[in-house]
């Protein structure tokens, strides 16, 4: 199993947003989040990749081997393309960078400052790094914004890849990628409004309503 998750509860800025979750994925295996905005999902995606403490519950996942990709690109914009993939395969111990540019179109891209990308181009540089992490469980928040059809199509495949080759994801998204089996998961259930109120506080800044 490449992650194990049992009665989690995660908390964004010290509220409570989900408790309870269950589930599993496998090796070769992607799961699909589903849920409204602020349900929770980026929420869970952080604490499975270990960015933010659960509140409880249990996170098991190989050392060391899960890769986070959310909103923000995180890229280096003085740095060109080629540098900015080979920074990040130096920080994992990757042994090239061509097969992350293959798998996203960049060798046009690759003396171009990242700073002077388009959204579409700095967010295919951002999933590229995903490549050179050689890390096998994948959490990805809303992967493809910016991306048009032609790279929403080449995103999946990259990731089909990654799956086929025994490695796992768990993907916040809306778009249907056409991963085969793919499993799909509704947190809205383990969110914070179907779950015992607090107490009442006086101070509207802890009160249920302000948060």
């Amino acid at each position: 199993m490449s992650l194990d998750v049992q009665s989690l509860a995660c908390a964004r800025g010290g509220v409570r947003i989900l408790a309870g979750v269950s589930f599993a994925v496998a090796r070769g295996e992607a799961l699909i989040l589903r849920g409204p905005n602020g349900s929770g999902k980026t929420t869970l995606l952080r604490t499975l990749a270990g960015l933010t403490p659960p509140l409880s519950g249990k996170v098991a996942a190989p050392p060391e081997g899960v890769a986070y990709a959310g909103h923000a690109d995180g890229l280096k914009a003085q740095l060109s393309v080629a540098e900015n993939l080979a920074f990040w395969a130096g920080v994992f111990g990757a042994t090239g960078i061509s097969a992350a540019v293959d798998a996203f179109d960049l060798a046009e891209l690759l003396d171009r400052p990242a700073g002077n990308l388009s959204a579409g181009q700095k967010r295919r540089l951002s999933l590229a790094r995903l490549l050179v992490t050689g890390r096998p469980v994948w959490c990805l928040d809303e992967p493809t914004v910016s991306l048009d059809v032609d790279n929403v199509a080449r995103f999946a495949r990259a990731v089909g890849t990654h799956l086929a080759a025994g490695g796992a994801a768990v993907i916040a998204t809306h778009i249907d990628l056409g991963l085969p089996g793919a499993k799909s998961l509704d947190i809205t259930p383990f969110t914070r409004a179907h779950q015992p109120r607090r107490p009442h506080h006086d101070d509207p800044f802890l009160s249920e309503g302000a948060l």
